[in-house]
């Protein structure tokens, strides 16, 4: 079968030849920070996360006369839409929606392929504003991206396994009946702190070299298992250093086969020694796998090891929901990888954070939770105009993503967002994973809430 074609197409100067370059591995592609830099049809084969596609890089999308030489990079760009099986539509979160990207909004949904709608340059939450606009474009939900540092690459690869043609390939298995799919499963952490030793005692046999040297594991290694019937695909992975001489907390995370088992995960383990617990490295690794939407259960190992288990547990529990408040109530599990003590715990937790990740919950039921909320706890007034939540609704699941509608919440403060997310996880029973709010401000100039 021939491999399908994915063009990346949008105005000048978003970042699409960054993301190619993500996608291929290679820069192939010239960057710069002038529009315009790529002028023709740039082609490279992908094999991304075991889906495998062609990707076609485009000049930015300008309105010209056809004789000029705009005029012929735009035919080019319109040429790829055609052949394209599916097209990645990129704006610039930063920027938001400009009059400019309108008309090749439109432009590609008359091409009538699957379109993936990228928010890019959205690193670290910026921008967050601009992706939510994007929803204006009729081309289906954004995907908060980072070409340049790879966030929202397992939200891309999802979209991608939704829209691409089926592929044939025995070593996926996405398409299959949900009941027969693997569950993937990344064990992260730091150096030493039992990983390998952890996933042998799983497999019930030695398959990974392990050792009292920190390291000894260099990339990331899948491996297959079963649990109670439930088929796991387990990602062993390089312990996460720190890098020297790069400011970015992400970019300080030091195996980039780590992070793409994280990225490509359903849930992440991250492992703690318990002896040496809750370092700001396992906070940055945290961080990481919220920002990509993963779900996550904490596994302490080494616990035969403490002598005041009851005592440590609890002060752990409490540290978590200090130290980790974006994902209150995450599970924390106690376990041996040397003495095998913990493991049905710890699946069954695993199996647990897959639950809460993928809930859906009612419009209905949403709407009487809104009124409820906003009834013990009211939106502050600006200018002295009250803000008003109007409407809310659960536009995806893994992770729980809901949209909030009314007038001025671009004006909504940080503290009352917090207070609507763990109102949420409270009410919906979220614990433990990310929770993503769009809030959408009405445009009508009537509206007068």
């Amino acid at each position: 079968m021939d491999m399908p074609t994915v063009a990346i197409v949008g105005r000048p100067n978003v970042g699409k030849s960054t993301l190619f370059n993500r996608l291929v591995g290679k820069k192939l592609a010239l960057v710069d920070d002038r529009p315009g830099v790529t002028r023709d049809r740039r082609e490279g084969d992908v094999n991304f996360g075991g889906l495998i596609f062609r990707i076609v890089d485009t000049a930015g999308l300008e309105q010209a006369d056809s004789d000029s030489l705009l005029g012929r990079m735009r035919a080019q760009t319109e040429a790829a839409i055609l052949e394209a099986d599916v097209v990645l539509f990129v704006i610039d979160a930063r920027a938001g929606v400009l009059p400019a990207d309108q008309p090749f909004a439109e432009l590609v949904r008359r091409a009538g392929c699957p379109v993936i709608l990228i928010a890019n340059k959205a690193e670290g939450g910026a921008g967050m504003s601009g992706a939510y606009e994007a929803f204006s474009l009729g081309l289906g939900d954004p995907i908060p991206f980072s070409a340049e540092h790879g966030e929202g690459t397992g939200d891309l690869h999802d979209a991608l396994i939704a829209a691409l043609p089926k592929q044939e390939d025995e070593d996926e298995d996405e398409d299959e009946d949900p009941a027969n799919r693997s569950l993937k499963v990344a064990i992260v952490g730091r150096p030493n702190a039992g990983k390998s030793t952890l996933i042998n005692k799983m497999l019930g046999e030695d398959r990974l070299l392990v050792g009292p040297e920190a390291g000894i594991t260099r990339d990331s290694i899948s491996l297959d298992w079963v649990w109670r019937g439930q088929k796991i695909k387990l990602h062993d992975t390089a312990g996460m250093r720190r890098r020297a001489r790069i400011d970015d907390k992400l970019e300080k995370l030091a195996v980039s086969d780590g992070l793409r088992a994280v990225r490509f995960a359903e849930v992440v383990v991250v492992l703690l020694d318990a002896t040496i617990p809750f370092e700001k490295q396992d906070l940055t690794i945290v961080d990481l796998i919220e920002s990509e939407g993963r779900a996550l259960v904490i596994g302490l190992n080494k616990w035969d090891l403490v002598a005041d288990q009851n005592g440590l547990l609890k002060k752990l529990r409490e540290d978590c929901t200090r130290l980790l408040p974006q994902v209150r109530g995450v599970p924390v599990v106690p376990l041996s990888g040397l003495a095998g003590e913990g493991i049905d715990k710890l699946m069954q937790a695993i199996t647990g954070a897959v639950e809460v990740w993928s809930t859906r919950v009612s419009t209905s039921r949403i709407n009487d939770w809104l009124s409820a909320a906003t009834q013990r706890n009211p939106p502050p007034a600006v200018s002295g105009r009250r803000i008003k939540i109007r409407y809310a609704t659960q536009v995806k699941a893994r992770p729980p993503h809901f949209a909030l509608f009314g007038n001025q919440l671009d004006a909504l403060p940080k503290s009352y967002t917090r207070y609507l997310v763990n109102s949420l996880r409270e009410a919906f029973e979220l614990p433990g994973v990310p929770i993503r709010l769009s809030l959408r401000t009405s445009k009508n100039p009537f509206d007068k809430g």
